[in-house]
């Protein structure tokens, strides 16, 4: 579809805004148009794996999906009682098996499987454990689906997701990971708390690492519209920057909290999960913090590193980083982060 004159430019003089809100990604595949059916495939269907199905599943945003396990029998019991709510569902075929075939001809392939670390473990044992793991799912995903989208949500999502790019071959604009995009929605809700409004006029972003190196950009939040640092300055309203940063430990602590109650988080990276595809898959081009690779953009330099960042996604995948603004201070964190992350990718080989 055509863009209309007025879609990516200002006044008569036809500036265009586009190239400096964005920063496109390099080296990246075109869109492929497609008429046909949606189909997305959720591999792994422990409590994160089946919440994301079923918020899938309720939003009707497939017309297939497919389920992978290693354990066929908890597999075909996840499958039977999906299949048996039909009649309370949008049409919607689900299938499962535990041979990756059944997931080709996917759109959108949705990665939650990862092992649990063992008492007393370390997190680089556990994660090469997680690498071995993802050589038996990421090679046969890509020859199943060699069009498709990775949406890696394992844990460390940062590591698996560069772990995928490597595993697949696959440009790099069709891998990401789920990030910090879930860690943004909790800063959302505790500033909008705060301020006793609605999440969504929050406009809040955590970056870098999902986990304890992130960043949060407190320069660039808005409310409404209204930049909160800026507007507290002007009016000579006083804050305590420990305050913010109790905030970001908030956020950071979040998911720890909900594990030490229930046991597992689930229905939150269900419904966050579900908020990615239906941008991807729809070309909604919303920009969303996710993992993505971040050399050359804010001064990430050193390797091929994958950490969240603003991105705007649509039904090509990641189609840009936006260009928002850091101060010196979130720059160099952010860049901290990324060193973070590159230590632990120098022991995994790949």
């Amino acid at each position: 579809m055509e863009k209309n004159a007025s879609s990516s430019s200002l006044g008569p003089g036809g500036l265009d805004l586009t190239s400096a809100f964005f920063k496109p990604i390099q080296n990246s595949d075109p869109p492929i148009p497609s008429n046909r059916c949606t189909k997305i495939s959720v591999i792994g269907v422990g409590n994160v794996g089946m919440a994301i199905a079923q918020t899938i599943l309720t939003q009707d945003l497939a017309d297939e999906i497919a389920l992978v396990d290693a354990k066929p029998d908890k597999l075909r019991g996840e499958m039977l009682d999906l299949q048996h709510a039909a009649a309370f569902l949008p049409r919607t075929k689900i299938t499962a098996s535990v041979d990756y075939e059944v997931t080709a001809g996917s759109d959108l392939c949705i990665v939650t499987a990862g092992a649990r670390q063992n008492p007393g473990e370390s997190r680089l044992n556990l994660l090469q454990r997680n690498v071995s793991l993802f050589r038996h799912i990421i090679p046969p995903l890509a020859k199943s689906s060699p069009d498709s989208i990775l949406l890696i949500v394992s844990n460390p999502v940062d590591v698996l997701t560069y772990v995928a790019w490597k595993l697949s071959g696959f440009p790099v604009n069709r891998v990401l990971g789920s990030g910090t995009n879930l860690d943004s929605s909790r800063f959302r809700f505790l500033i909008a708390d705060h301020l006793d409004v609605n999440a969504q006029d929050v406009q809040a972003f955590i970056v870098g690492e999902h986990g304890d190196s992130s960043v949060a950009l407190w320069s660039s939040i808005s409310v409404g519209g209204i930049p909160v640092l800026s507007f507290l300055e002007k009016q000579q309203i006083a804050y305590e920057k420990q305050t913010l940063e109790d905030i970001h430990q908030t956020v950071v602590g979040s998911a720890y909290e909900v594990i030490g109650l229930k046991g597992y988080t689930s229905w939150a990276i269900g419904y966050s999960v579900a908020n990615l595809a239906r941008t991807i898959l729809r070309n909604q081009r919303k920009i969303h913090p996710v993992t993505v690779l971040a050399r050359g953009f804010y001064g990430v330099e050193g390797g091929d590193v994958f950490l969240s960042l603003p991105a705007l996604l649509g039904r090509n995948g990641v189609v840009a980083v936006t260009n928002v603004h850091m101060t010196d201070e979130e720059t160099e964190k952010l860049q901290k982060s990324a060193k973070t992350i590159l230590e632990m990718q120098s022991q995994l080989g790949l």
